[in-house]
């Protein structure tokens, strides 16, 4: 029987002290960062030539050459001599007739205009790509006036057809080779590196185990040679997901070292180095591919195969139109480098925002269009800023739209979109707290913060830590609502108050609060703010249009089948830094005519870089027969509604991808499913005993609320305990119990010893008193005799004596918490460091109460 005798240290105690003092001595907020203020971007000409002669040549100047003429732009050269002069400043109608040859108001991003910028002709900003989505959406403007609606649309465009070719890749199991290849990773990359410097985690004995498996071990005695193989086997299947073989710079296993500094190492002695980390596991998988004489296998000719494809071989996907007419700030974050976000929607001036650290944190830039906010903050300068509160002032309601990934669901207080002064003064702001969004405005009826607060409902738990579509919305008679992925939440005001006492010497700012100290985690693919309230329509029309960089990849199988210009059609998309996903496959062809007939269709797999995917196959299982009652020439036939994932290997410049079929047609193939790889001898886990436990999060909580008396309904212990929650312990195995844990019980501790202390009915029924004495020892005796009765149990057959107990630990540490002098076991008691009178009596008793709350007494079980 384990003998539990142990009390939380004077260490606990100190840091609830300290907690409650913090507590007692908070003033205010942060401080307000003042951002510095710079001119606006310089007015356009007037123009005094003759009057545009249509509604449509007026679209064109207000959309387009007002927006082009400035000689930072194309007024340099296209208005005085260079053709086409489409900003000739002279005559606009004739400006209008030259525009019109390098324009496509069909399809905007196609136009020659767009790919000139593009390519970098006269970009005025640093990024081709965000002057070519800006000069988009100024002729997309025009088109919406020309073609009654917007003017961007999905024109598939046939791709260059070309085989799938060649690529190293590690041999399968059977393969005579696979052993070579299995010792020259053993000896070059698992003995020096893996099994050193991994397998404290990545390995299925460790104390913490987390898969892949690739650093398996054998058993740490009495190995045989079967275990030590069986081990190198695991670890040799695990570990080729992670090894790009054609560019080992890109393997998962050197970009985690290089990139993300995880768990590096010193390969030159001395302090830890990530950089040299990543260049000897680099320098190990290039030695390995030398030593294992892998060459690139061409691809089995047996296979029914289609032609091959990049993903940027592919047309750009927009997911149908979205509704931008009111956007005033827009940010798709296509960079992918350096320290700008750029607005791309074209309302001058321009919004972009400056990506830094804070001293919370950092930021990077992912796949697939987006940042990864860990700390730091994305903020646009004042000047450029008061744009928001111009144009939303000048309507009076505005719409915040955003795509987000959320890193998880215990933050709090977390700034994701604010255009604010500091951490108490804002116009607006989408914040999140536990499973909720927060949405803040400041009007008539609203503090200087926008508070209250619109927020979802904590029982609906709408947020999630997964790529979320985000719309929240005001208008002065309705007030705000909240709609998540296409769908109104049920969360909006009883009714609406006019905005008032908006800022604009406020920035715009997001990831953070501008004072750096509010960080919210997670990544941001999409942002718009909108100087109207979307309705519903709108909203759902945005969420289907989708974000992030995506494209329709059309497969050729002409070659497989009689049916001209047919392709199987993916929409792909870079789903992480990591990761490609593949959805919605269709039978397509661009002959308007052709019709697919009785097609049969079976067991399709995705390729990449020469060998079919080890993991992913989604459509394995896909039998179907595709004919002409189900076919549409426009919309082509749905093959399956599910998505898969398939592993980034190479980058999406260099992957190729290609398509395989069990059957297509006529066309038939066997396909033979690898060898599945020895799995490793089962490890019989540690021991655990079986009548002894901690107690998890809710019965943490009833019986903090049982021992004190306090209320487990009371407003304060409700908010300390959602905040908490998620870190208290889940499970009841001793060995499961963490450090983050008993902090987490400690900060519930404190809350019920707070409401206990502070009510004179609920301290005389606990003490005995209500009037605390703790400079004696009577009056000390008093207040940690309480606390140790009522932290122990009584008839309980495995409950420790509780006499041993108080005479080994319990009440001698409590006491040197209040009265310890002997500064060579721990620091000089509550009441030693300062008198303890006044206030000071309450945050004492308090600690006391808290530590003994919070220690093994009340948490085993």
């Amino acid at each position: 029987m384990m003998r539990v005798t142990s009390f939380v240290s004077n260490k606990l105690a100190a840091v609830a002290l300290t907690a409650l003092l913090a507590l007692s001595a908070c003033g205010g907020g942060a401080p307000t960062t003042v951002n510095p203020s710079t001119a606006g971007p310089v007015a356009a000409a007037a123009y005094n030539g003759p009057s545009p002669a249509t509604a449509d040549i007026q679209a064109f100047k207000i959309s387009v050459w007002d927006n082009l003429q400035g000689d930072d732009r194309c007024g340099a050269c296209h208005k005085p001599t260079q053709t086409p002069r489409f900003v000739r400043a002279d005559d606009i109608n004739l400006a209008y007739q030259e525009a019109n040859t390098v324009v496509d108001l069909a399809n905007p991003g196609l136009s020659r205009m767009v790919a000139k910028v593009r390519g970098g002709h006269h970009c005025w900003l640093a990024d081709n790509n965000a002057c070519g989505d800006t000069l988009t959406k100024w002729i997309s403007d025009w088109a919406s006036v020309t073609q009654g609606g917007a003017g961007k649309q999905i024109q598939l465009i046939a791709p260059t057809v070309k085989d799938a070719g060649a690529s190293l890749s590690f041999p399968p199991s059977t393969s005579p080779t696979s052993s070579t290849v299995e010792q020259a990773f053993n000896s070059d990359v698992y003995t020096p590196i893996l099994s050193k410097f991994c397998s404290r985690c990545h390995q299925a004995s460790s104390a913490t185990p987390q898969q892949p498996y690739f650093a398996s071990m054998p058993p740490s005695t009495g190995a045989t040679a079967a275990d030590i193989q069986n081990a190198l086997d695991t670890a040799y299947a695990a570990a080729q997901t992670k090894i790009n073989l054609d560019d080992p710079s890109q393997s998962r296993f050197v970009l985690r070292l290089r990139n993300e500094f995880h768990n590096c190492w010193a390969p030159n002695g001395g302090a830890v180095d990530c950089a040299a980390s990543a260049q000897a596991m680099e320098d190990a998988i290039k030695k390995m591919i030398a030593d294992a004489n892998i060459t690139a296998t061409p691809i089995d000719s047996t296979l029914v195969l289609s032609k091959a494809l990049a993903m940027y071989d592919g047309t750009v996907a927009s997911g149908g139109t979205r509704y931008d007419n009111n956007a005033i700030a827009v940010y798709e974050f296509k960079t992918g480098t350096g320290s700008v976000a750029y607005d791309t929607s074209g309302v001058q001036p321009a919004l972009d925002l400056n990506l830094s650290a804070t001293a919370k944190g950092t930021y990077t830039w992912v796949g697939g269009w987006g940042i990864q906010m860990a700390g730091g903050k994305a903020q646009g300068l004042t000047s450029a800023s008061k744009k928001l509160s111009d144009l939303v002032g000048s309507t009076g309601e505005y719409s915040i739209e955003a795509w987000i990934a959320p890193a998880n669901v215990t933050q709090t207080e977390a700034r994701i979109v604010s255009y604010s002064g500091g951490v108490t003064t804002r116009n607006f702001e989408l914040g999140q707290t536990v499973y909720n969004y927060d949405f803040f405005n400041h009007t008539a009826a609203s503090n200087a913060n926008g508070a209250p607060a619109l927020s979802t409902p904590d029982a609906a738990k709408v947020l999630q830590a997964s790529l979320q579509h985000v719309v929240v919305t005001y208008d002065p008679v309705g007030g705000r609502r909240i709609y998540v992925n296409g769908a109104f939440t049920g969360t909006a005001d009883a009714s609406g108050s006019p905005l008032a006492g908006w800022d604009d010497t406020f920035a715009f700012v997001l990831g953070n609060e501008v004072s750096g100290d509010k960080p919210w985690l997670g990544q941001i693919k999409f942002v718009a703010i909108h100087n109207r309230a979307l309705t519903l329509p709108q909203i759902q029309q945005n969420f289907a249009a989708g974000v992030g960089e995506r494209y329709f990849l059309l497969f050729s199988v002409s070659n497989l089948i009689s049916v001209p210009q047919s392709y199987i059609m993916f929409e792909v998309s870079q789903y992480d830094s990591y990761s490609y996903l593949f959805k919605d496959p269709k039978f397509i062809s661009l002959d308007p005519n052709a019709k697919p007939g009785d097609l049969v269709l079976k067991g399709m797999r995705i390729g990449i870089n020469g060998a079919e995917a080890t993991v992913g196959q989604a459509y394995s299982n896909v039998d179907t027969v595709l004919t002409d009652a189900l076919y549409s020439s426009v919309g082509g036939e749905s093959i399956s509604k599910v998505g898969t994932i398939i592993g980034l290997q190479k980058g999406p410049t260099s992957d190729e991808f290609f398509l395989t079929f069990d059957q297509l047609g006529t066309q038939t193939h066997v396909h033979t499913e690898p060898s599945a790889p020895t799995p490793a001898t089962p490890v019989d886990p540690t021991t655990q005993p079986v009548d002894i436990g901690v107690r998890t999060f809710d019965a943490i909580n009833a019986t903090m609320a049982k021992i004190t008396g306090v209320d487990i309904n009371n407003a304060n212990i409700v908010a300390t305990y959602k905040n908490v929650k998620q870190s208290l312990p889940a499970t009841p195995q001793l060995d499961g119990f963490l450090d983050s844990h008993q902090s987490a019980v400690s900060q519930l501790a404190i809350a019920y010893c707070s409401e206990l202390v502070n009510s004179s009915t609920l301290s005389n029924a606990f003490f005995g008193t209500s009037s605390f004495d703790v400079s004696t020892q009577p009056g000390r005796d008093l207040v940690i005799n309480a606390v140790v009765n009522h932290v122990s149990n009584s008839g309980v057959s495995t409950q420790p004596d509780p006499a041993a107990v108080d005479a080994a630990s319990m009440h001698g540490l409590l006491y040197s918490l209040i009265a310890n002098t002997d500064l060579s076991k721990a620091a000089l008691g509550l009441c030693q460091s300062a008198p303890c009178t006044g206030a000071r009596v309450a945050t004492v008793v308090t600690a006391v109460c808290a530590t003994g709350l919070a220690s093994a007494n009340m948490l085993i079980q």
